[in-house]
């Protein structure tokens, strides 16, 4: 499939944008393994997020959807998952593979889980290196490297661990082994990482502490259904805050989005760069905030961007380095190398696209620079089969000028079904 977007358009109107991917993935999997009965409220159906209560259906969790964004539990508590009948396929969801392993790695039973050609690519290293020192039995392709895994159930150890690269979905995996030890396990981060995995276990009467930059988590500690509602994803809705931030006359009121402090750097980076943002209507429910976020167009300012924001803002590096395009002076990137080992090698990708579309960028091992503003071109851009790729180009259409077509634009399946028909919405 490809779409075109018109270029020179103002974007203005109210939204909202479907539920936390990261949020709806663990919702599904702490539901199942909880005592008792869990209902998820908003819940994002998207390729990534069904790819995980499909794996979780097949471990014997009994799930139920009541409609398209609700779902029910009844939960089978740390004990209750059984051997699958089938190799688990979780399509491309990183996110996915990389928790489950960690689940997997202290059942009674063996596992085998795979993905799709791109997340076949994608570094595991960094899961198994780390669960094999609390005696998980992990196999994979290439010298452990990539999937599909071998996973042998085994008794885990508790372990004290330093990460090496700041990573919730490491940390998360590592969480969740943790249940299954009789100990204490202890996870200290380098930089802060999106926190959700310990929020929801908190909020499940998991035996967890956060003490930064340290998680503690203590194994055999029964989980509690819940009742959780899941905001609107941050991520998401940053495609619209950037449709409207540098173009004036442009106004853009996104409802419910989570403002989890882990994740608000787009925001942060939006200030800096000069746009208006207001957040309104701030709530806490299952242990996450969320508000309503209006942004105006403006004009904007490149920064410097490195690690000690990173962490807050991986996902939406793509769609930074778009917004810079239109930014008065020079933005800078760094100590963004993650994006090399994402769906797509993100940081080339956003590099050859934006040159089509006559952006002044170079190329970094660990990031990129911009030098703005740019009149930016239509073009015929690439997607690289990568969700976050596309929606990001489709910005940078509505600030071209004339027609830019993006091809394999279908993925964006994987994390928000709906999004070209919102901004269509909003399209003036």
């Amino acid at each position: 499939m490809e779409i075109v977007v018109e270029g020179n358009k103002k974007v203005n109107g109210q939204v909202s944008v479907p539920g936390d991917k990261s949020i709806s993935h663990r919702a599904i999997i702490f539901g199942a393994i909880a005592q008792g009965e869990t209902r998820i409220n908003h819940f994002l159906h998207s390729q990534d997020c069904l790819n995980t209560l499909k794996c979780m259906s097949a471990l014997g969790a009994r799930i139920e959807k009541i409609d398209h964004s609700v779902i029910e539990i009844k939960g089978v508590g740390l004990n209750g998952l059984k051997k699958p009948d089938h190799i688990l396929d979780v399509g491309n969801s990183g996110t996915t593979i990389r928790l489950l392993t960690g689940l997997l790695s202290g059942q009674r039973f063996n596992t085998v889980i795979t993905g799709d050609d791109s997340l076949r690519k994608r570094p595991m290293q960094r899961i198994i290196e780390p669960l094999s020192l609390m005696a998980a039995k992990i196999g994979g392709e290439n010298i452990n490297r990539f999937a599909p895994l071998s996973i042998k159930g085994s008794k885990l150890n508790s372990i004290e661990y330093t990460l090496p690269v700041a990573s919730a979905q490491v940390k998360s995996a590592l969480l969740i082994a943790g249940l299954f030890t009789g100990g204490e396990t202890v996870i200290t981060e380098p930089q802060i990482s999106r926190d959700h995995t310990e929020r929801m276990l908190t909020f499940m009467k998991a035996d967890i502490q956060v003490i930064s930059p340290k998680i503690k988590i203590t194994g055999k500690k029964v989980l509690q259904g819940a009742e959780i509602f899941i905001p609107g994803d941050i991520s998401s809705a940053a495609y619209f805050f950037a449709a409207a931030s540098a173009r004036k006359g442009s106004k853009v009121i996104v409802k419910g989005v989570g403002i989890n402090p882990t994740r608000t750097g787009i925001i942060e980076i939006l200030k800096k760069m000069g746009a208006v943002i207001e957040i309104s209507n701030v709530q806490m429910k299952s242990n996450e905030p969320r508000a309503d976020i209006e942004i105006e167009g403006a004009e904007l300012t490149g920064i410097e961007i490195n690690k000690e924001i990173i962490g807050k803002l991986i996902d939406e590096l793509p769609l930074i380095a778009v917004l810079a395009t239109q930014a008065h002076g020079k933005t800078v990137v760094s100590d963004a190398k993650e994006l090399r080992v994402k769906e797509t090698d993100r940081i080339t990708a956003i590099v050859t696209e934006l040159k089509k579309m006559g952006a002044s960028i170079i190329e970094k091992e660990d990031g990129f620079e911009i030098n703005g503003s740019t009149r930016l071109k239509s073009a015929v851009c690439k997607s690289y089969n990568d969700h976050r790729m596309a929606m990001s180009l489709a910005v940078a259409g509505l600030y071209a000028d004339g027609k830019t077509v993006i091809k394999d634009a279908e993925c964006i399946d994987i994390s928000y079904p709906e999004f070209f028909n919102t901004l269509k919405e909003l399209i003036q």
